[in-house]
């Protein structure tokens, strides 16, 4: 079979980005949900994190603090880098085609979707209140915050959770630096005026800030399930960390920094990272 060298680049893509975001379902299926290592506030515990399953191997009872912090990233980088061998070994391909199908979906509609932002001025009251730096640096304030506010009070549950978020940051920013210089998408402001919505892949000049997926997103979900993971004793947490998370992955299409597409592969990835991975058996 004759494969043109850009048709040859964009299937390496394919499958290099199956194998890393396959990890999603495999990583539910292997979190046991064991009680957590420190009692959410209030020492309530949720009875669905207590059912252990015997038939797959309990991963350690996660903990953090300023010292484990760098041990457990580089734990996470390793499981992160060493999943694809579980495909090799003949495992998880249900969810890798699944999630493959879904992702041609998406980049399918990009085309159609897009051109809309990219001549409407409805969102420019939102665009300013959520521009690309006020969210970037909200992002990183908010566990800062927590710890700081955590440490005033001797809450070790808090500084903890500003903590795990850190971690989140840490791993998120390591998948979405290696697929951003791996696919070097353009974000829909290059494209405007220059060609087709349908050829934006392996043109961008920039390695590690094109567009799939988007970082800020990526981030910010991350960061909410964090929060809404260790504060949804309190039911408005999970909502007010999810919506917030949601109007900053808004703003990236809004402001044409990234398709549809993008968004949705970083709410995805940020939330199974933070969720399968920092909390595991929270």
């Amino acid at each position: 079979m004759n494969v043109a060298p850009a048709g040859l680049w964009r299937l390496i893509f394919v499958l290099v980005y199956v194998s890393v975001f396959s990890l999603l379902l495999p990583s539910a299926v292997r979190a046991q949900d064991t009680a957590p290592a420190d009692p959410a506030p209030g020492g309530v515990v949720d009875p669905s994190t207590s059912l252990a399953r015997p038939a797959t191997p309990a991963r350690p009872i996660r903990d953090v603090s300023p010292t484990l912090l760098p041990l457990n990233f580089l734990h996470d980088q390793q499981y992160l880098l060493l999943f694809p061998r579980e495909l090799a070994e003949g495992r998880y391909w249900a969810p890798t085609i699944t999630v493959a199908a879904a992702t041609v979906g998406l980049l399918s509609a990009d085309p159609h979707v897009q051109p809309y932002f990219a001549h409407t001025t409805a969102f420019r009251g939102f665009d300013r209140v959520f521009s690309s730096r006020i969210t970037g640096l909200e992002t990183i304030a908010v566990p800062a915050a927590f710890y700081a506010i955590g440490f005033q009070r001797h809450d070790s549950y808090m500084q903890k959770t500003a903590l795990f978020s850190v971690e989140a940051i840490a791993d998120t920013e390591v998948v979405r630096a290696a697929m951003n210089s791996l696919t070097k998408r353009w974000r829909p402001q290059d494209v405007f005026n220059r060609r087709s919505y349908s050829d934006t892949f392996f043109h961008s000049v920039s390695h590690v800030g094109s567009s799939f997926p988007s970082g800020h997103t990526i981030v910010a979900v991350a960061v909410a399930t964090v929060i809404a993971r260790r504060y949804r004793t309190h039911r408005w947490v999970p909502w007010a960390a999810y919506g917030f998370a949601g109007a900053i992955g808004l703003s990236r299409i809004t402001l044409r920094a990234h398709f549809p597409s993008d968004v949705v592969l970083g709410t995805v990835l940020g939330y199974a990272i933070a969720r399968y991975e920092v909390l595991q058996n929270q």
